[in-house]
């Protein structure tokens, strides 16, 4: 009796410390799915994925879309028991991953919000009586009373987003419209119909982002693509896969795919071309989900025309590309899948957890904003970062230069400590610097959080 009661004051304890690891964080981004899910495996892996990461978000919709097939088999069809027997999985596990934080929803409030869309996609299947179970509940989404804006990401056809945007402006008034539409953000990977580019011109002041090759070049250029192709690919490998996600860690990593339409060579497993989508959003403290041009673990992107932002390039380990906005940061992502898959079978004293990122004092996720002038010296402090599992941390300075104005070498004096001082070159006048703060633990999976700090010199 005393043995379970200490126990299970450790476990609390643990769990407190994860609970105080997450105060003053901002409210959860709304997220809804739309999944062409029964088409290319790689829907199924990042919906596993997705749903280890569950407590981060609030969850209002899993659509299944058209499922397109290849070859002789080419067919529409929409799948939601793939994605029913996913979230039934999930709720196998969802126990111990609520041990790890408490906020993993019960499977029956996901189920519940599974919703199936047309088995035809395209603009002809836009139009009077042409609504959906799909369409209807995004727009029930969108009305619902909140100040938090509706996070859209497209993992195949856009075609029940185009039927409830249509819907909309036919049966309300512009102005009713143009309220729907800013509570809206959409992230859009390769417009896979025509209805994509058909939202883009009929409702352009829409907040889209779009992850797409352009026209005319290898589609494997698409920043969504850096999900698996460049950099460290052997954590995309089998053996990856299956030590850290499909073997022993319960029956929803057995479910993870091994084999996609596209793998991108023969010892490769993981695709989830559709994952960048939703790491978008995911709250680390590089998201800031109204300013794409700023790059997170989604990848970062450039204003194409009024809402419109596209793929811009990064360089990483020596690449300038699409794919390296995303690829840059795949070892700290895949350590993210890595521990929160051992949540689904270890204990909480038996697995890592985030670390908390402090800037200047400030607990939030937000950009902290420093105005100084050329040549001035500002000192940036991570104290006050905390980990709850009592790991030693460590700390990593660096400037992001892409999402900056400022073209020019940029020094960082201890940018390995919890200090830092950035001196500001006489030439930047006008000019902005985008410093990131990433603290890491030493457990096991290495876990990462980060803060930005966009200094402008006046």
């Amino acid at each position: 009796m005393v043995e379970t009661l200490v126990r299970n004051l450790m476990r609390w304890t643990a769990i407190g410390l994860i609970l105080l690891s997450t105060a003053g964080a901002a409210e959860k981004p709304r997220l809804l799915v739309l999944t062409d899910i029964g088409g290319d495996p790689d829907d199924q892996q990042s919906l596993i994925r997705l749903l280890v990461h569950a407590n981060e978000f609030e969850i209002e919709g899993l659509i299944a879309s058209a499922a397109g097939t290849p070859g002789e088999l080419k067919k529409e069809a929409v799948m939601p028991e793939l994605i029913r027997a996913i979230v039934e999985a999930y709720g196998k596990v969802q126990p111990n991953l609520q041990k790890h934080h408490p906020d993993f929803p019960e499977a029956k409030k996901l189920l519940g919000r599974i919703k199936v869309g047309n088995p035809e996609r395209g603009r002809e299947s836009l139009g009077a009586d042409k609504d959906t179970e799909g369409s209807l509940h995004i727009i029930a989404c969108v009305d619902r009373s909140n100040d938090r804006p509706l996070n859209v990401v497209i993992w195949g056809g856009s075609t029940e987003l185009a039927q409830a945007l249509w819907k909309v402006r036919n049966d309300r008034k512009p102005e009713e419209l143009r309220a729907f539409l800013k509570k809206i953000r959409v992230y859009d990977i390769s417009h896979q119909d025509n209805t994509g580019p058909w939202i883009n011109e009929e409702f352009p002041d829409l907040l889209y982002v779009l992850s797409k090759a352009p026209k005319g070049k290898d589609k494997r250029d698409g920043g969504y693509r850096g999900m698996y192709l460049g950099g460290d690919e052997s954590l995309t490998s089998r053996a990856w896969v299956d030590r850290h996600v499909r073997k022993e860690r319960g029956p929803l990593g057995a479910l993870y795919p091994t084999a996609t339409w596209t793998a991108p060579n023969p010892h490769s497993t993981l695709k989830e071309g559709d994952t960048p989508s939703w790491l978008y959003f995911l709250p680390v403290g590089l998201s800031a989900a109204q300013h794409p041009e700023w790059g997170c673990w989604g990848g970062r992107f450039r204003n194409e025309a009024k809402g419109l932002y596209v793929d811009a390039a990064d360089t990483a380990n020596q690449v300038t590309n699409a794919r390296s906005t995303v690829s840059r940061w795949r070892p700290a992502y895949q350590n993210e899948f890595q521990a929160r898959m051992d949540w689904c079978v270890k204990g909480v004293r038996e697995a890592n957890h985030p670390p908390v990122a402090v800037l200047n004092k400030d607990l939030s996720q937000d950009a902290l904003q420093v105005a100084a002038k050329p040549g001035e010296t500002v000192t940036l402090s991570a104290s006050g970062s905390s980990d709850p599992d009592n790991n030693a941390l460590s700390y990593r300075w660096f400037v992001y230069r892409e999402p900056g104005t400022y073209e020019g070498e940029v020094k960082i004096e201890n940018a390995d400590k919890i200090e830092a001082k950035i001196s500001l070159p006489a030439d930047a006048k006008e000019k902005s610097i985008h410093v990131i703060l990433e603290v890491s633990d030493d457990g096991s999976p290495k876990l990462t959080r980060y803060r930005r700090a966009i200094l402008s010199a006046r």
